[in-house]
């Protein structure tokens, strides 16, 4: 055994002479233990937060999107998608033509995201899980077109889930301009009625912009016969989304890009991500003026064992090893303290999970959840710890061998 370490240890759980040093190292113990609770159970909520959104975008959201790396829309028999619809992966591709346009109802106007999809769609995504309403989805029959629109976007209309009357949808034509004696002849015109059903998505970006409709409808909307913006994939059962993905991005090539539902919401969870680091750095701070506390109960704990010191100076003892005994004091105490933390921030967090005592706010139902989410990730814990150590080892190094140096 290391003789140094085995040295601290014992200084470590030893009783001093002054009670006063036990109570500095104790205090020591429980500034790192908190810090690095606030670190697991903070990082832990942002998990929870993240896991959450990812949840509720992917009622939504297909498995794999592949959009164009430039310019709006494609011809929907370009060569190189064939590669997309032949892949054994892909059990069903959807094509979609998304724009913007205006939506219309008994006075009442709103810019919407008017998405053109396939009859498929419904098997393409989880969409029958958050549709509500009377009906059955559908997008044609005969002559008419029905739309779905998003349930915030149907109270803005005023037109509920099953509406008298029709949408009227416009969009301006392409490549002219508004023309100002007559303007509704500048503009492409269509009608979408009521198929009985809205979706709830839970998210404004969905829900407040979003109308879905028969995408030959989009296309003479639009002006774009035979093209689409996106190609959305639901792979075939077993299917390893990240490995379809890199495939098909190879065949594709640079004018294509292919994204799981994380790509699609680059931004959201960007933000998030931003947030978490923010947090994480915060804290490590807070950390690093915790582990100043080791520094006082060191500089104590040798002024005590002067006389121990001596004592190895005299068996051939140098100051290499008496530096080593007191920073693995100060390496135990941070990694005591760290230990403690973790464990508790564990069970916090399992509490939180199975209880959730911490709430979002004073009454429910004013949330989507009622308490705040927690969800651990052990490469998170692992990162804990480790940070830890290296704060610790750089709060402590120097201040260490400045102090065996000055007092001894």
């Amino acid at each position: 055994m290391n003789v140094s370490f085995f040295i601290a240890r014992r200084y470590l759980v030893s009783k001093k002479s002054h009670h006063a040093i036990n109570i500095i190292s104790a205090i020591s113990v429980v500034g790192v233990a908190v810090a690095t609770l606030a670190l697991v159970c903070t990082l832990s909520v942002f998990n929870g937060f993240r896991d959450l959104v990812a949840q509720l975008f992917t009622s939504f959201d297909p498995q794999l999107e592949v959009t164009t790396a430039a310019g709006v829309s494609v011809q929907a028999d370009d060569p190189a998608l064939a590669c997309v619809r032949r892949d054994p992966d892909v059990s069903v591709v959807t094509e979609c033509m998304e724009d913007q346009a205006l939506a219309l109802f008994r006075g009442r106007q709103a810019v919407v995201t008017l998405k053109g999809v396939d009859d498929n769609f419904v098997r393409c995504t989880d969409l029958e899980d958050i549709l509500y309403g009377e009906g059955t989805f559908m997008l044609h029959a005969a002559d008419l077109n029905y739309g779905v629109p998003g349930i915030g976007l149907a109270m803005q209309l005023g037109c509920g889930y099953r509406y008298e009357g029709a949408i009227t949808v416009c969009a301006p034509r392409k490549g002219e301009r508004v023309n100002m004696a007559n303007p509704a002849a500048s503009f492409n015109i269509d009608e979408l009625y009521s198929s009985g059903l809205v979706f709830s998505v839970r998210q404004r970006k969905y829900d407040d912009n979003l109308l879905l409709c028969p995408i030959d409808m989009a296309r003479r909307l639009f002006d774009r016969p035979g093209e689409v913006t996106s190609l959305e994939l639901k792979l075939a059962e077993g299917a390893d989304a990240e490995t379809v993905k890199e495939r098909l991005q190879n065949s594709l090539g640079d004018r294509f890009v292919v994204k799981d539902r994380y790509d699609q919401q680059e931004d959201v969870f960007r933000i998030m991500n931003i947030e978490k680091v923010i947090a994480y750095i915060f804290l490590t701070f807070i950390l690093l003026v915790a582990c100043f506390n080791i520094i006082g109960s060191i500089s104590m704990l040798i002024i005590d064992k002067k006389h121990d010191i001596d004592t190895l100076r005299h068996l051939g003892a140098d100051d290499r090893f008496i530096e080593r005994v007191f920073l693995f004091e100060g390496w135990l105490i941070s990694t005591v303290g760290a230990l403690i933390g973790i464990v508790l921030g564990l069970a916090l967090c399992l509490a939180q999970q199975h209880f959730g005592w911490l709430k979002l706010g004073e009454s429910s139902g004013n949330f989507i959840i009622d308490a705040y989410p927690v969800s651990v990730h052990a490469l998170d814990v692992v990162a804990i710890f480790i940070t830890v150590a290296v704060v610790s080892f750089v709060a402590i190094w120097y201040p260490v061998r400045r102090l065996t140096r000055r007092l001894l």
